[in-house]
């Protein structure tokens, strides 16, 4: 990744990292000390949240229905990070607002954050490549009467 991050882009490439990528990160850098003594300002807690989506034509917006997330606060350094997780894994949603606090706070340790994240970004790009590669021989075209 070229450009600094948003915190709204920081928050969904967290959110899209797995627990196996988080949650060592974040103990690591307990361990080490980097963090100081953080705090959990909201314990993660599971619930639902609407999801709305536009239709494509008329481009109207409709709720399609309710997703499981767990979302949670934390303070590092005297700065507050977040998460939300399409899931229901707390632990993974208290790594990831470490992290984000980490690099709210703008501590050193920001930058292996922000390498989670690229990796994280290159993933799913490899992703939606290998999608569209798979389903490409399924385009239908039209050809166009004079």
């Amino acid at each position: 990744m070229t450009a600094k991050l948003t915190t709204e882009r920081r928050a969904e490439l967290l959110s899209a990292a797995t627990r196996g990528e988080l949650v060592p990160l974040a103990e690591r850098l307990l361990a080490q000390g980097a963090l100081g003594e953080p705090a959990v300002l909201v314990p993660p807690e599971v619930g639902m949240v609407m999801v709305q989506v536009r239709e494509p034509i008329a481009e109207e917006r409709f709720y399609l229905g309710e997703v499981l997330v767990t979302r949670c606060g934390a303070e590092v350094g005297g700065v507050a990070g977040w998460s939300m997780r399409g899931d229901d894994d707390r632990i993974a949603a208290l790594a990831a607002a470490l992290l984000d606090a980490v690099c709210a706070a703008g501590l050193p340790e920001s930058a292996e954050v922000e390498d989670l994240c690229a990796a994280v970004e290159l993933r799913r790009r490899r992703e939606i490549d290998e999608e569209w590669a798979r389903i490409a021989p399924t385009l239908v075209t039209f050809e166009e009467l004079p």
